[in-house]
């Protein structure tokens, strides 16, 4: 078997990311990285030849391999270290999380596990891998109890969620793709990454792709010289060219065309763009983050999205939960959103009702929070009192779909095919009022108020009659 000679192995180290130590058969350090020095502290002659305990000194793992005199890492794949000799690589990994005090004293969050080299090696048994966790755990601590991060508002188990990957993901420089239904609050994922990143002081641009022509959007995007087409009378930098040193954020990204497409990827590759009616490159230091309401991954299999630059994209993936994934967030949402309505409108104090609060947590959001705020609003104006009832609310969202789907009807009365799948009879209090209100809103047309309450006709003529309203 060939073996590994020191040199090879300090080569190899040195190629790593993580902070790596390879212990001998006394377990001593015989190598070790400089990603390992920069965590632990130490200059690489204070630890060669240093028993590997007295390197963790006061953790976990420093004591149980004290007692067991081998690397209690090696446990679960077996040891080299003595007897028990194992390379058997699908049975479970030993990871062990540790605090261990630096050498210039200050507090480290450590992740370590090893890895069994073979008994022929005559240099080192055992690699120890470290990974810093010092700042995830910050991140963790600083996002715990979290009620909202920028614009984002929630203290569910999945905003905590996105909270910390949010922060993670700031701290990187690659380009992030923000998955997500409309109106979960994608641009506000995107502008919270900005500024909680390096670039924060930097211009944050946004492009909404959809709202554009092919032409117009190549403009927009790469800027063009004079001249370049109909009514260019003076050159315009574009939009990458405005978010230099910055971040920009590519909203809708599916609905741009295959030209378009062509153009982005090579931006991406070569970091430089070319106005239109030019030939001269320019170079631009810009954090793509791009952000969709579709499946990018099925468009590409569908061939309607480049799949290198999807993949070019999707570097750090972050999904937005939709409003039905965090319910227990409604009441906080609705409270933060009612007062900055309360404001504009200068109204006094408002609040929601029991009955209206629960209305709102049993809907189904498929506009999710940007559909709560429309809903919230209408119910503002429909009241002059202190308090929103559920009757406030627009006549879908009193009929609407529901976590705990009930389906009522009439004695005698099937459930009309029509309604939607979770429909939910309200009492007849609120039904009869929001009847009313779309009748007038419609004119009295039948037909278009049937829809707009989405009951069939018949069950309307029904309605009406047993509440007196069909005169």
């Amino acid at each position: 078997m060939t073996t590994i000679s020191l040199q090879g192995l300090n080569m190899l180290l040195e190629s790593l990311e993580e902070g790596v130590l390879f212990l001998g058969k006394d377990r001593q350090v015989v190598a070790i990285n400089q990603a390992a020095l920069d965590v632990l502290g130490y200059k690489r002659e204070e630890l060669i030849n240093s028993q590997c305990p007295s390197v963790f000194s006061g953790t976990e793992c420093a004591r149980a391999c004290e007692q067991r005199g081998y690397c209690s890492l090696v446990e679960g794949i077996g040891h080299s270290l003595g007897l028990n000799i194992s390379h058997d690589t699908s049975q479970s990994r030993q990871i062990r999380d540790i605090e261990l005090q630096r050498a210039d004293g200050s507090s480290l969050s450590l992740r370590m596990w090893a890895i069994n080299l073979p008994a022929s090696e005559p240099v080192a048994r055992v690699a120890v891998v470290l990974k810093n966790r010092t700042l995830e755990r910050e991140l963790e601590e600083e996002v715990n109890e979290r009620l909202h991060l920028g614009g984002l508002i929630g203290h569910s188990q999945p905003m905590q969620a996105l909270y910390k990957h949010i922060l993670r993901t700031a701290a990187s420089v690659a380009n992030v793709l923000i998955e997500g239904e409309s109106g979960v609050g994608k641009e506000l994922v995107a502008r919270a990454l900005h500024d909680n990143s390096d670039r924060a002081q930097g211009p944050y641009i946004r492009v909404h792709c959809a709202a554009l022509a092919e032409n117009l959007l190549e403009s927009e995007l790469f800027g063009h010289a004079r001249g370049a087409f109909t009514g260019a009378d003076s050159a315009r930098a574009g939009r990458f060219e405005a978010a230099d040193g910055g971040t920009l954020l590519l909203d809708e990204i599916s609905e741009i065309s295959p030209t378009i497409q062509v153009k982005l990827l090579r931006v991406l590759q070569e970091r430089e763009i070319e106005r239109l009616g030019e030939n001269k490159s320019r170079k631009v230091d810009v954090r793509i983050i791009a952000a969709t309401n579709r499946d990018l991954g099925a468009m590409v299999r569908a061939g309607q999205f480049r799949e290198d630059l999807y993949y070019r994209l999707r570097v750090l993936p972050i999904k937005v939960p939709s409003l039905r994934e965090r319910r227990d967030d409604i009441a906080l949402l609705s409270d933060h959103l009612l007062g900055g309505m309360i404001q504009r409108y200068k109204r006094d104090e408002v609040q929601l009702s029991p009955a209206a609060l629960q209305l709102l947590e049993n809907y189904h959001w498929q506009g999710n929070v940007r559909e709560l705020v429309n809903a919230l609003e209408y119910a503002l104006v429909q009241t002059s009192a202190t308090t929103i009832e559920a009757h406030h609310f627009p006549p879908e969202i009193q009929l609407g779909v529901t976590t705990q789907p009930t389906i009522a009807a009439m004695p005698g009365e099937s459930v009309p095919t029509e309604l939607p799948r979770y429909y939910q009879r309200p009492s007849r209090e609120d039904e009869k009022a929001a009847i009313e209100r779309v009748l007038r809103e419609t004119g009295g047309n039948k037909t278009a108020t049937a829809k707009a309450l989405q009951m069939s006709r018949t069950t309307l003529w029904k309605r009406l009659r047993e509440y007196g309203l069909d005169q």
